[in-house]
Order: C-alpha cells, then sequence, then structure tokens
C-alpha cells in the first residue's frame, strides 16, 4: 500500500495530539516503513509511537477509535444500543430498539424508531466488524424500500454505519432525502466527528472484553463517559464486574474524554 503520511498527522491531531507530538509520532513510523507494508502494520507502529509519548494513555485509547467501533459486533446488537446511547445524547428520543413495525405489505423489524423535532425517524443501523468495508446501494434501496412500506408511520428514514459509503449509494440517498452518518460522511457531521465532538465514545474504548461489553450492552450503558454519572456501587450491581475493575474503567474514562493535547 502506499504510505498516506497526512492521514497519520490528521488522525492523531483529532485524537488530540498537538501538531509537535503528532509530527514527533509520524517520524517514528517513518522509520519502519518498508515496501508492500501492511495497513494493519502501520496501524500497530502508530500505536507503539503513542504509547511512548508521555501522558498519552487517552490519546492511545482515542486513536484506536474506529477499532473500538469494530468490536460492538458481531450480532449488530451492541451498535443498534450505541447508535441508540448517541441519539440520546445527541437530543432525539428513542421509542424502540429493533422493534416489530407493520407495513402495507411487510412486517419489519426496525433497528431503531427515533422522534426528534416530533418527526418520527426509522434508522436503520449497519455494523461492520472488519477493516475496509463499505455500504453499497443496495442498503440505501431496501431502507427505502421499508421506508414507503411503513408510510405514513415514519417522517425520515436514516441509516447510521461505521464503514465508508459508496458514491452510488451517496447519491441515491441525496436524490430520495435518505439521511446518512457514516465513516468521514458527511464531512461536517460523519459518525466520528460526532463521536470526537461530543466525547461519545463507545465502552469498548475501554479494553473491555467480550463478557464485559455483554454486561454494559444488557445495561444499555454504551458511551464511556456514562461510567462517571452512575454511582460506582451501582455499577457493580449493574455489570457483576469487581469494584477495582469498576475504578479502573472509570480512570481510563476521564483520561480519553479529558482531551488535553499533548
Amino acid at each position: 500500500m502506499l504510505f498516506n503520511e497526512n492521514k497519520i498527522l490528521s488522525t492523531c491531531r483529532r485524537a488530540g495530539a498537538s501538531k509537535k507530538t503528532a509530527h514527533q509520532i509520524l517520524k517514528k513510523v517513518r522509520s519502519k516503513i518498508y515496501q508492500g507494508i501492511l495497513t494493519r502494520d502501520i496501524y500497530k507502529y502508530v500505536l507503539q509511537a503513542i504509547s511512548e509519548e508521555k501522558d498519552a494513555k487517552g490519546l492511545h485509547q482515542r486513536y484506536r477509535l474506529k477499532e473500538a467501533i469494530m468490536k460492538l459486533g458481531p450480532n449488530g446488537f451492541a451498535f443498534e444500543n450505541y447508535v441508540g446511547n448517541i441519539l440520546g445524547h445527541y437530543g432525539h428520543e428513542i421509542k424502540g430498539i429493533r422493534s416489530k413495525v407493520k407495513g402495507k405489505c411487510s412486517l419489519h423489524e426496525i433497528d431503531l424508531v427515533a422522534i426528534s423535532n416530533k418527526k418520527k425517524f426509522m434508522i436503520e443501523c449497519k455494523h461492520n466488524s472488519t477493516p475496509g468495508g463499505f455500504i453499497g446501494l443496495k442498503v440505501a434501496l431496501y431502507t427505502h424500500a421499508r421506508f414507503l412500506d411503513t408510510t405514513p408511520l415514519f417522517d425520515g428514514e436514516v441509516i447510521v454505519c461505521n464503514a465508508k459509503v459508496s458514491q452510488n449509494a451517496k447519491k441515491y440517498a441525496k436524490c430520495i432525502g435518505q439521511e446518512i452518518f457514516s465513516w468521514r460522511y458527511p464531512p461536517k457531521k460523519s459518525l466520528e466527528k460526532i463521536i470526537e465532538d461530543y466525547k461519545l465514545y463507545p465502552v469498548t474504548i475501554l479494553n473491555l472484553n467480550s463478557n464485559e461489553l455483554e454486561r454494559f450492552s444488557r445495561n444499555h450503558i454504551m458511551v464511556a463517559k456514562d461510567l462517571l454519572k452512575i454511582k460506582k456501587g451501582t455499577l457493580v450491581k449493574l455489570t457483576g464486574l469487581s469494584m477495582r475493575r469498576i475504578n479502573n474503567l472509570s480512570k481510563l474514562t476521564e483520561q480519553i474524554i479529558d482531551k488535553k493535547t499533548i
């Protein structure tokens, strides 16, 4: 693959690195680049370089945002719960998760039903658990078909995904008035920009194992900073985790959301 220096710099800067630190990280990574290097190896070298910076634990975890979101799977339920949490923080009222909705011709399972400004939206959540995936025209087409079949129950249709979206899907969505929030799209309101701007990092950014994720998901605690709003004793009761583990997760959460430039 081609080594993209600007991508590393911009991602480090978005994660909270100063311009100086970002260039120091790039310099270390550049010294290890070789012909035919794989993307996953570049990623590994970046994380290693970040870990060598002083007081960079929060930066290290924030840089892993895309990886953390990919861990909200594989069945997608955790991702749907997470998107519901994001929308709740974003001012939407979630009225249903995986709701059965009867249309004119068929029964549909709608991932999320949300209300905003007195309008009701059907939301299709598409989770990708492997690097390089994308959402194509097919998803936009069948989401719109569901919307048409359930009219007039909904005022709008939305696709939220953690992958990139094809140009055909974007063009079609724009033509029919379908909203899409995905990785890097739309540029000023993409999924990761909303997460970074409002510090809505998923709990998977805390290095949870699959059992811990299931416990948090079961209690609809999917945004990391929500751990700081709930009493630790309550978290112990809800999740069954030890107080020591909850204390460690809370400390790491504070480091992640306290996005000081280093």
